[in-house]
């Protein structure tokens, strides 16, 4: 892994933690390869898997426009690079079910292109290599593309 993603903020972790848990409660039914991707993302990106659990019980009881509003704080605050894995990684798990729903779709088009205005194809390149997807381009891209 790239040495910049190793030199994080502490809040990494917990920005990349709420977005999952707003994302994948976002259509109201939290699937197994939605869950299955977040087990994935936590050892990618060495999230302790205690902490993470503990964390995912805990934000059931925040309220969810205040838990989003502290992550696009949180998330202007990164890196660029950190951002773009973020938002990856968001597009892995709402895909992971086959489907993006309308929602999920809605969380992660407001994060990357109105609050941080990111380029697509960077997001893309970075969720390709978190998929482990080669040189073709996927129905999520076109599904994106289509919409913004």
């Amino acid at each position: 892994m790239d040495r910049i993603l190793h030199q994080r903020p502490m809040n990494y972790n917990s920005i990349i933690t709420k977005l999952y848990f707003v994302l994948i409660y976002a259509d109201g039914k939290v699937d197994d390869k939605e869950i299955a991707s977040g087990n994935r993302m936590i050892k990618s990106e060495a999230l302790g898997e205690d902490e993470f659990k503990t964390q995912m019980e805990y934000l059931k009881s925040k309220d969810q426009t205040i838990l989003f509003s502290e992550c696009l704080a949180g998330l202007k605050k990164l890196i660029r690079k950190q951002q773009v894995r973020i938002i990856a990684w968001l597009c892995v798990v709402a895909n992971a079910d086959g489907f993006m729903d309308r929602t999920e779709w809605q969380i992660i088009y407001k994060i990357y292109h109105k609050e941080l205005n990111l380029p697509l194809d960077e997001i893309f390149r970075v969720q390709k290599e978190l998929n482990g997807l080669g040189p073709e381009k996927s129905s999520l891209l076109n599904g994106l593309k289509a919409v913004s």
